[in-house]
């Protein structure tokens, strides 16, 4: 039986949080910069760690392990999210001052996205075993689909589904008006390219949340700890964002990285029924990975440059 209380606590925290973002210290429309998008995130991982450090001791160490798992997992996977950000920010012009409004109404779209597709995903893996091993395939099929993506393309905003419905809904204004998603003229409401790239930025999360998803289900079948670590994972996106932003192309290794992931906790389900791999095991195998692409990417990165600066440094000579 579903204990209400801890899920209406998280809820209204959730709701206060997002309030007070938009509400008070993001009322005006302004650029983020590194300082500011470095102390969010600071702040939104803090928060997640002591929320992970309440399950720890209110639930024990084996739910403690799955949700830092869960919060380990859906945090990586939202870097390549960020990928897809910058690429559609960037292809339609999108003022810098605006891209904090997008993200945060995208994210408000993408948590009740996530809540239904995880309560879906329960009532799945519960009533249906079997789909164990169709998600566990379907994962691994995407992994190996992450080593053949470029990345180098933005999604394309007229064959994007929502938007052309939008467009058949409401006229769009031809340029951006200000912050605005909606604007009134001579009568007649039209949509700015604001609420367009909104769309867009909703639409490719709901893409990723249907990998990142069943992965979580992989770690653990409660509920509670795939929502709250996916949530937190996901409020803090928006300041992983303007964090990262201009800095992912040094990331070389981490698509590879990504996709060993969902490799893994794809075969991790096509083995359940016959060998199970215990949360620490799954936590440390996930967190290897990840150092490893990392420390590989900075390595390259730092080579890359010392090779870059090498004619200049022999013209010099």
């Amino acid at each position: 039986m579903i204990e209400p209380v801890p899920w209406v606590a998280f809820l209204a925290f959730v709701f206060l949080m997002l309030a007070l973002d938009l509400g008070v210290f993001h009322r005006q429309a302004h650029v983020v910069h590194q300082r500011e998008a470095l102390a969010w995130s600071a702040a939104w991982i803090t928060l997640a760690l002591a929320f992970n450090a309440g399950v720890y001791y209110f639930q024990g160490t084996d739910k403690g392990i799955e949700w830092t798992t869960g919060y380990l997992i859906e945090k990586s996977l939202s870097v390549d999210n960020v990928f897809l950000f910058i690429l559609i920010f960037s292809a339609f012009a999108v003022p810098p001052q605006f891209q904090h409004r997008v993200l945060f109404w995208g994210i408000v779209g993408a948590l009740i996205m996530r809540g239904l597709l995880i309560a879906v995903g329960a009532a799945v893996f519960t009533y249906l075993h079997f789909a164990i091993y169709v998600f566990g395939a379907f994962l691994i099929v995407t992994g190996a689909k992450f080593l053949r993506d470029t990345g180098e393309h933005a999604p394309e905003l007229e064959k994007n589904v929502l938007v052309r419905l939008a467009r058949r809904i409401r006229p769009v204004t031809p340029e951006y008006e200000g912050q605005k998603f909606f604007i009134r003229k001579n009568g007649v409401l039209m949509m700015t390219p604001l609420f367009l790239v909104r769309l867009l930025i909703e639409s490719t999360d709901l893409v990723v949340a249907i990998d990142s998803i069943p992965a979580i289900f992989a770690i653990t079948d409660d509920p509670f700890i795939v929502f709250t670590s996916n949530i937190f994972a996901i409020l803090g996106l928006r300041a992983l964002y303007f964090v990262l932003n201009g800095y992912l192309a040094g990331l070389a290794y981490l698509k590879p990285a990504l996709a060993a992931i969902l490799v893994f906790v794809g075969t991790k389900m096509l083995l359940a029924d016959i060998y199970k791999i215990d949360a620490l095991a799954s936590l440390g195998i996930i967190a290897l990975i990840l150092g490893i692409a990392v420390g590989a990417s900075l390595v390259k990165a730092s080579r890359d440059r010392r090779q870059s600066l090498a004619p200049l440094a022999s013209g010099e000579a």
